[in-house]
């Protein structure tokens, strides 16, 4: 990959190149965290979080802002998120905890009617799940995972024990 990306650079004009290694050099000046979300933002508050058309009563909790990126290509996600920055067994950055005592203060300050968990079916991102439900059961809001189960297109003789397992769990009335 890094080698295509070398021989794309290569071919712009060097005024192009020049403008791309300025970007490049201020990245780390213009990007920072949201400070509500933690996703990753130009300003205070990420696009997301300044959007009051959103469902300020849903979070999406997530592992990371590519997550977000994901989702909200789905265009069905019409909530807030908060990232965690990883899972309880493999944070990304040892520096940077996870961002559970953030998520948990934002549901005590907030009217939050929902929390949709959409860590990744790892066994990692399972066991953040139950972590991040054990404390959020107290609050009395409803919380939910992800469904797991079969691609669309797919076919069930190709797949697994574990997706064919979370597709049955996952089922409902038609």
């Amino acid at each position: 990959m890094a080698e295509r990306l070398v021989l794309y650079l290569w071919k712009y004009d060097q005024e192009k190149l020049d403008d791309f290694s300025e970007i490049l050099r201020d990245l780390k000046k213009n990007i920072h965290y949201c400070k509500q979300c933690f996703n990753i933002s130009e300003n205070g508050l990420c696009a997301i979080c300044s959007d009051n058309r959103r469902d300020q009563e849903t979070i999406c909790v997530v592992e990371e802002p590519l997550d977000i990126i994901a989702l909200e290509k789905t265009r069905r996600m019409h909530g807030l998120y908060h990232v965690l920055g990883g899972t309880i067994n493999s944070p990304t950055d040892k520096n940077s905890p996870l961002k559970i005592k953030e998520l948990l203060a934002r549901l005590k300050k907030e009217k939050i009617s929902e929390v949709i968990i959409a860590t990744n079916p790892t066994t990692e991102g399972e066991a953040t799940a139950l972590y991040l439900a054990r404390f959020i059961k107290p609050l009395n809001i409803k919380t939910t995972r992800l469904a797991r189960g079969l691609p669309t297109g797919g076919d069930i003789e190709y797949a697994d024990e574990a997706t064919l397992g979370g597709a049955i769990e996952g089922r409902k009335k038609i």
